[in-house]
């Protein structure tokens, strides 16, 4: 899957294993690797409901966003990078036709 990033300062704290480790601590640096890898080894969006660390869709004034597990508290955002996005009849997305995500943010989306 392509992986493109909100800004360029997320672009190096998420590529960059210095930076990486700067901003997030070894621990969290070594989880979000493994992440950014997974999603980029992936075919499409839906091989991510298959891997350990929940990815899971955001609702209300989140909606078309997916969350993915980090180190708890930590969550990583993304969303699809296509337009017009991928839904399925029922109004879901359709993970099957994500190709490509835009990384958002790294956040605590419980706080």
């Amino acid at each position: 899957m392509d992986i493109v990033f909100l800004t360029t300062k997320l672009r190096k704290q998420c590529t960059d294993s210095k930076t990486m480790t700067k901003t997030w601590g070894d621990r969290q640096a070594k989880v979000l690797r493994r992440r950014l890898d997974q999603l980029k080894a992936a075919e499409n969006l839906s091989i991510m409901r298959d891997l350990p660390g929940r990815c899971h869709e955001l609702t209300a004034d989140r909606a078309g966003q997916l969350s993915l597990d980090l180190v708890h508290p930590m969550r990583l955002i993304v969303e699809p990078a296509v337009e017009p996005r991928p839904y399925k009849d029922d109004g879901g997305l359709d993970w099957s036709r994500v190709e490509s995500i835009r990384v958002l943010e790294i956040e605590d989306t419980h706080g």
